[in-house]
């Protein structure tokens, strides 16, 4: 009993795991499965152990499942190529992420619980404003928290303007918004979050390296520092997770615009704005900086948030246009310059001019990949936009992955590339072969009215199932906390869900209103697990919410009734 407690708990075999359930356990027998057979050792090599088992119960249950008859699901298996990974491999680590973003760090800290030995290479290149930030990719520092942040900032101060009075609160609105207080408490919540990702990585064992990372071969990175002193590193195993950076504008007197990578972190008030885009980055940042009262416009040389369903986009147009933010349709530009001392000019393919005081171009974003030799490892990017092709994130260079924005064909964003790096990395180092699914993804844009959606839009469905294989429930609705505002009860709340008739399987839902990525999230699960219309009707609703629209639709596009909402 000494000996098995002392190999078990005070040697710390059972700390190998990833499974906290083994960390523990202390009866016997302790079960786990081996990725290969042969291993006798009471320690076996960590890198050879695929998963626990449990004690007494677990183990007779693990066989009892084992022996019985079953069918096998295969639709979500990786099928990945053998990329020569050997436990004495030789190479001084087992895997290097390239790139400190969300998928990176969760690649990295998953690889490393597995008993990985692993590094992560970050280096922030300046964008051309001279912008740089910390460990932790865009989302954290010019992306998701920010934005998110300077959306509520804008909420607050409509809120606080439209819906006080009605609602009996005073409060002093006379004074203007300040930018600088603004951006002082977001960059610091920012920077509390650079170094909390530091201290998880030491806490997981993974090594960080501040250094760019270039290819000279399938297992050898030359890496440089700040300093622009060069060293060599090799690895089993790279993970390709750099994302992107915004694309330029391709204009004369383009190098005076700014991009998302900037607007985050500017010092002065931006003052009157042009975005350039008709993304939803670009949609984004003109809703909170139209908002917060600055005079904006975007500038769309086609349609609005292309690749979202159309209703809800022109919906969304019209909500902005009608909280102050000029739409330039038609047009993109084709000169800036400099006038007035700091000002930019700008002229307009139709010829029209204006002048701003900040222009934010938002027109895409390219594949950080220039620079990382790939042609010394046989991976060749897509020409357009830099991403690297991958079949289950494998690159045609067998030991190179790729996850998040830099892999072609995957949604741009952060969830995105954190369950992959995670799927990933359990598929290397832990002995599972279960792929990541790239379908019915929730995702929600933070425009000042919310949109967030699951599943196809109704273009795409059409093109997929065929218009009169489709049944269209839509609603119009007036959220109960705009009720009471005069300028906010002339506008109405959206929610529509698109169903197969041949099965009543729900293809796509989508929302317009209040907290719309709050409303969405659940029903992602319920999307994966097959939902039907019928399940959808028979959920009771939250009452009185905006979500329970969507619980209680029940006029379809096809009958021409009307879909306004009515009664409580």
């Amino acid at each position: 009993r000494e000996e098995y407690r002392l190999w078990l708990i005070d040697n710390g075999f059972r700390k190998k795991f990833s499974d906290t359930r083994a960390h523990t356990h202390t009866a016997s027998p302790f079960a786990w499965l081996a990725k290969q057979d042969g291993d006798k050792q009471l320690s076996p090599d960590p890198a050879n152990i695929k998963s626990f088992v449990g004690g007494c119960d677990d183990t007779i249950n693990f066989f009892r499942d084992f022996c019985s008859p079953k069918v096998v699901d295969t639709s979500n298996l990786a099928a990945m190529k053998d990329d020569g990974h050997t436990s004495d491999h030789g190479h001084t680590y087992d895997l290097v992420v390239i790139g400190g973003g969300s998928g990176g760090l969760a690649a990295s800290k998953e690889a490393a619980s597995l008993g990985a030995n692993v590094a992560v290479l970050d280096f922030v290149k300046p964008s051309p404003a001279g912008s740089k930030w910390g460990l932790g990719g865009t989302c954290v520092n010019v992306g998701c928290i920010p934005k998110k942040l300077m959306h509520n900032a804008a909420i607050i101060k409509e809120s606080s303007q439209a819906d006080a009075s009605p609602f009996g609160v005073s409060l002093d609105t006379s004074k203007d918004h300040s930018w600088e207080t603004m951006r002082e408490n977001i960059q610091n919540h920012i920077k509390s979050l650079n170094f909390n990702y530091r201290v998880n990585l030491r806490e997981k064992n993974v090594t960080y390296l501040n250094k760019l990372g270039c290819f000279k071969d399938a297992h050898t990175l030359e890496v440089t520092d700040k300093k622009g002193r060069k060293s060599e590193i090799t690895s089993s195993r790279f993970i390709i997770a750099v994302g992107g950076r915004p694309t330029d504008l391709d204009c004369e007197g383009g190098e005076l615009a700014i991009s998302s990578d900037d607007i985050f972190s500017l010092k002065n008030d931006p003052g009157k704005v042009l975005c350039v885009g008709a993304s939803y980055i670009s949609l984004e940042c003109a809703g909170f900086l139209a908002g917060l009262g600055h005079d904006t416009t975007i500038a769309v040389r086609s349609i609005l948030l292309r690749g979202f369903d159309r209703q809800c986009a022109d919906k969304i147009g019209h909500y902005m246009e009608s909280h102050g933010v000029k739409l330039k349709k038609k047009v993109v530009p084709k000169k800036l310059e400099k006038v007035d001392g700091d000002r930019i000019q700008v002229t307009f393919s139709d010829d029209s001019t204006d002048i701003y005081d900040t222009v934010l171009v938002a027109i895409g974003r390219t594949a950080d990949t220039a620079k990382l030799g790939l042609d010394a490892v046989n991976v060749k990017p897509v020409q357009n936009n830099g991403k690297i092709p991958t079949t289950d994130e494998q690159t045609t260079c067998p030991n190179i992955y790729a996850i998040g924005d830099v892999m072609e064909g995957c949604p741009e964003l952060t969830p995105v590339a954190i369950q992959a790096g995670v799927a990933l990395s359990r598929r290397l180092f832990g002995g599972s072969n279960k792929s990541m699914d790239y379908q019915n993804i929730c995702t929600t844009v933070f425009t000042p009215i919310e949109y967030g959606t699951v599943g196809l839009s109704e273009e795409d469905a059409i093109e997929k199932y065929g218009e009169s294989n489709l049944e269209v429930y839509h609603k119009e609705f007036l959220p109960l906390e705009w009720s009471l505002t005069e300028s906010r009860s002339v506008h109405k709340a959206f929610t529509k869900v698109i169903v197969d008739k041949s099965n009543e399987k729900v293809l796509g839902i989508h929302f317009l209103g209040p907290n719309a990525g709050e409303v969405m999230q659940g029903y992602g699960t319920a999307m994966k697990k097959g939902i039907t219309f019928t399940d959808l009707a028979e959920t009771v609703g939250i009452h009185p919410t905006s979500a329970e629209e969507i619980v209680t639709l029940s006029v379809t596009k096809s009958s021409g009734e009307d879909a306004a909402a009515g009664g409580c």
